[in-house]
């Protein structure tokens, strides 16, 4: 007697499937991604000079934003993150910083900064959170963001970084914790899929 072959699925690799890792242990290749504060800092120097004003405050975040957010993405496209990021920090932070060194009206004390740096980050958060394409985690994302970005200019500032000069982003201390930290949460805002095999039997 004939019989038709049947396939089946195992269990565990299908409910594997389309699972994702969520790890709060530092990817320590994020740690990378502070490198790019300093050149995307200084090149906004170079080109719109000092966050006086906010035409100059848009200019210096969109350019410093564009090269951070490309070292981001450059680790994130292997999530399957767009592009848009980087389109999305330039924007974050070019609003964030004519925002909020406005609001601190341009001063450079250390909770001028720590306030600006808040800002700057809910600029950043929502900006690169609405590329999830989740609610949750933009809005998770956001508040790290606000909380580090205003940490960063703390750090510098407390660590002697002349910032008298009205940058753009924070220095060296400051975006390495940054940057550190971001590598404990960063798997659980953008997952990376878990490998997964279906065994197909006959």
């Amino acid at each position: 007697m004939n019989t038709i072959p049947t396939t089946r699925v195992d269990h565990a690799s299908s409910t594997a499937e389309g699972r994702v890792r969520y790890s709060f242990r530092p990817w320590y290749k994020w740690l990378l991604t502070a490198l790019a504060f300093p050149p995307s800092g200084y090149i906004a120097h170079l080109v719109a000079g000092r966050v006086d004003s906010a035409p100059a405050a848009v200019l210096n975040g969109v350019i410093a934003g564009a090269g951070i957010g490309a070292a981001q993405w450059a680790l994130l496209r292997h999530r399957g993150v767009s592009a848009i990021w980087v389109i999305a920090t330039a924007i974050g932070l070019g609003t964030g910083l004519a925002a909020g060194a406005a609001l601190v009206s341009y001063e450079t004390d250390i909770t001028s900064l720590a306030t600006m740096g808040a800002v700057c980050g809910l600029g950043v958060g929502i900006a690169q959170g609405a590329t999830l394409r989740n609610v949750t985690r933009m809005v998770g994302w956001t508040a790290v963001n606000a909380v580090l970005w205003a940490l960063g200019w703390t750090i510098t500032t407390a660590g002697g970084i002349d910032v008298g000069q009205q940058w753009a982003v924070f220095g060296a201390y400051g975006c390495f914790t940054l940057a550190f930290l971001q590598s404990t949460v960063i798997s659980a805002f953008v997952p990376a899929a878990e490998a997964s095999t279906l065994k197909v039997t006959s």
